[in-house]
């Protein structure tokens, strides 16, 4: 049985997703990046690629990850911020820690497409 599967299938990524960009827009170190974003359309394309991911039965279509965040020169410190969010959100939706860890370890190569060589420094 895949990840997808164990966790709930589409209702619970739904779930998760619903609740993880609302944890990334409330946090101070994050929001901007979805200044202007059309979440809707986010949404839609973060539980296709996540639901891919976990083993959905629908391949994801979109665009690479290194192409869908190059422009927003993502550091190594936020990108570990939104995957603590998005452990966080597992957890508060009673989803075991092994299949968090196992999230984990299909999501952590992603971190290389996703983070910006030479990041800018912000304040914050």
């Amino acid at each position: 049985m895949s990840i997808f599967d164990r966790i709930g299938g589409a209702a619970a990524v739904t779930a998760a997703v619903d609740d993880f960009y609302r944890r990334l827009i409330a946090d101070p170190a994050l929001t901007h990046f979805f200044d202007g974003v059309d979440m809707k359309r986010l949404k839609t394309h973060q539980r296709s690629f996540i639901a891919a991911a976990l083993g959905g039965p629908e391949p994801y279509l979109g665009r690479s990850m290194r192409e869908a965040h190059s422009h927003l020169d993502i550091s190594a410190a936020e990108f570990d911020r939104v995957v603590a969010h998005l452990v966080a959100t597992l957890t508060d939706l009673e989803v075991s820690a092994s299949i968090i860890e196992q999230v984990g370890s299909k999501l952590a190569p992603l971190k290389a497409e996703i983070v910006a060589d030479n990041p800018t420094a912000r304040a914050g």
